[in-house]
Order: structure tokens, then sequence, then C-alpha cells
């Protein structure tokens, strides 16, 4: 490890944690490694169950890579054998089972795409497929009676499915058990993963205790949701994809992600410094989604595809479309106000009502960007405020009052 100090490891594990079991036992494996000249071994599963990787694993990944500069050991295991199990987690359905040449198909690019954040001459690689492919039928039943049905019914995920009179497959119980198996193999230390992941990385610690393995640390991050507030996923078409073009990646934050999620989006995504961070998300919302766009693009494809991905988004979603005549307007009363009352003030819409059905149909934009909240609070602007109403009326609204 690093000569740096235990207390700068462990905040390193913790930034943006939800779980972390526990921190106790983690100090003292990062004061064991530290005698013993030797990083931690650090686990993050990774199945190929589509062929693309999105901002959603760029958090775990993210995460993966400041272990990395610190010395830590980072094992990315591709799990390709339970690809073909299909992780049940988020799932109220049945879930499918995918063939052996999908999955060798989705995997092709996968290494590539974590090579954006990860460095990959420090990674050990490795797939799942190693030890479960050589597994005669007898070690499978061994495996699954390693744990009860009673135990796996604690996942909130299957008790949820039963009482819906959902069907659960068998297949989907092997799922955690090849995941907590993979553990004992790699000999982890710790494993990352989703909050939805919990429960499967706590069978890696019991199967770890019933081997004689010290139990690895379990430590969880937040989802990102995707850009229409579901789960990111290709699969729902509201993801933004590692592999996706500056422009695109750009394009997709500023219009998709909320304003209140920003902050999330800034601790797991960004290093920002908080006190930076803070700054940027007590002003105005705009300049912050921007900032927050440009980070998304510089972490996959560097700060100069990121300069240029603003410039590119602000000629064509902004100066495009400005007519060369746009009135100034002023407003003399007492800010901040609601942006509906703004507008009704300044003569944009007839009334408070009309101003709240523009808004919240969407025909409302700030400096270019849909604003659907009547109620957000606009701050005294420190240039004039570009205000769109519809396609076609524009104005500059700036401040005289107090």
């Amino acid at each position: 490890m690093l000569d740096v100090s235990i207390e700068e490891h462990l905040a390193a594990f913790r930034r943006g944690a939800v779980d972390l079991i526990d921190e106790d036992e983690l100090t003292k494996r990062l004061e064991l490694a530290r005698k013993q000249g030797r990083g931690l071994r650090v686990k993050c599963g990774m199945d190929p169950s589509s062929p693309d990787l999105h901002f959603g694993h760029a958090v775990l990944l993210r995460k993966l890579r400041d272990l990395q500069d610190l010395g830590h050991t980072v094992i990315l295991l591709v799990g390709d054998a339970t690809a073909m199990v299909g992780d049940p987690s988020g799932r109220n359905k049945l879930r499918p089972q995918l063939s052996r040449d999908a999955v060798e198909s989705n995997m092709r690019t996968y290494t590539d795409q974590a090579a954006l954040v990860l460095d990959m001459e420090r990674i050990e690689l490795r797939r799942n497929c190693e030890w479960f492919d050589a597994m005669k039928f007898e070690d499978v039943l061994r495996l699954t009676g390693r744990m009860t049905v009673s135990q796996m019914m604690q996942r909130d995920l299957f008790k949820k499915r039963i009482e819906e009179d959902q069907p659960i497959g068998i297949h989907e119980f092997l799922y955690p058990l090849m995941q907590g198996w993979d553990s004992v193999e790699l000999e982890c230390d710790v494993e990352f993963g989703g909050t939805d992941q919990l429960f499967n990385l706590l069978v890696g610690r019991t199967f770890q205790e019933q081997v004689g393995q010290p139990p690895q640390i379990v430590i969880t991050s937040p989802l990102i949701l995707g850009l229409d507030g579901r789960k990111m996923s290709k699969s729902y078409d509201n993801a933004i994809g590692l592999t996706d073009t500056p422009a695109d990646i750009f394009g997709k934050a500023m219009r998709g992600v909320d304003d209140d999620a920003m902050p999330i989006w800034f601790e797991l995504l960004t290093r920002l410094d908080a006190a930076e961070v803070a700054a940027l998300l007590a002003g105005h919302p705009r300049e912050a989604k921007v900032r927050l766009a440009m980070e998304l693009v510089a972490l996959v494809h560097g700060r100069d595809a990121a300069t240029e991905a603003r410039a590119a988004f602000e000629r064509q979603f902004v100066q495009k479309e400005l007519p060369d005549d746009i009135p100034e307007l002023d407003f003399g009363g007492t800010w901040p106000l609601p942006l509906a009352v703004l507008l009704r003030e300044v003569g944009l819409a007839s009334s408070g009502s009309d101003a709240r059905r523009l808004i919240t149909q969407g025909g409302v934009r700030l400096d270019g960007t849909v604003e659907k909240d009547p109620n957000r609070s606009i701050e005294r602007p420190g240039d004039r405020l570009l205000i769109q109403v519809g396609k076609r009326r524009f104005a500059r609204v700036g401040a005289t009052g107090a």
C-alpha cells in the first residue's frame, strides 16, 4: 500500500458507501496488510448480461480506480457463468437465462470499456467459469447444501415475488450461491456491489467463514438512477453509456439528470472537493449541471473532450435557437421567487395558472434547460437569465430590486 495513513485508506473505502460491514474489521485488515507489505484484495463482479457498460457501472469502477491508486489489488471478476443464470436483483419477473454464445458476445467489449476508467495493467482480471466449468454435479449439490431454503427466502426480492404470486425459478436461487463462492475462490478481503447486491455479498462472507477464510468486508454503493427515474439499464433505454460519444454523454446529462439527483452524481462519479460541489449546488442549477456533464465526459474521454462537448452543446442547443433581437426584461421585486411568479411578473405568462401550465407541460427553458417545476426558486441572477417560453418567445431577465 502507498505510504498514506490508514484513515486516508478508510476514507476511500467509505466514500459514497451505504453499507460497510464492518469498519472495525476493515481497519484491522488494513493494518495487517500494511505490516505484510501488501494491498487488500478487492473484488467487483460484473455480469456480461448486455454488451455495454454505463455510468451505473462507472460508480464502482471509479471507486476501484481510487483503490488501485492507493496500492490495493483490484479483482475485476467477469461473471460469465453467473450471467447464464441471470441476477434476479431488481427483477419482479422470472429472469431469462442467457446462452453461452450470448455471454461470450457480450464479453468482447467489457474489458475495453472497463479500461476507460481502470488501469488494466494493474487489474487481476478473472472469469468465474474458471471454477464453475470444472464443477461436477456432486460439487453443485455440495454448494447448494451450504444454504437452506429459509435462509434464501430472507431475501426481500424473493419474498415479494411470492407475495405477488410471481414465479421464482430454481436457477435463480443459484445466483447468490455462485456469487458467494466466487469470493471463496478469489480469497477476497473486500467486495463491492450496489445496494441491491447486499444479500449476495453477505453470502460470500458466510461461505468464507465456512471454509476457514477471514470473511470479506462488504461495501455497497447507491444505485445511480437512469434518465427516467428507474434503475439505469440499457434495456430501459435510460442509460448514459461509457462508450457514448462525448457529445452524447454531455447532452444526456444536461437533459436527463434531475436537479435533485445531482448531489449523488457528484459524490459517486466525480472527485471534486466537497466545498466546490456545495458551492456549485448552491448556485444556478444549470451551471452545476454543466460542470457535472463535463466531469462525466472527462472521466472516460478526457478533459479536452469535455471542453469541446460543452462548446458543441452550447452551439447546438442554446446559440443556434436564439433570435437576433431578444428583449431584456427587468424584475424589480424581491429575489428569490418561484419561477411561475417570475414569468407572470415579467409578462411571459398571462397569469399564474398560465405560467404553471406552461412550465409543467415542458414549455419553459432556463438557459437552454427544460424546467418543469413551477415552484422552482429563482435566485437573483448575476447576469441576465435567458428564458424561453414555447418555441419562439425569448427574454433575458435581469434584476433591479433587492
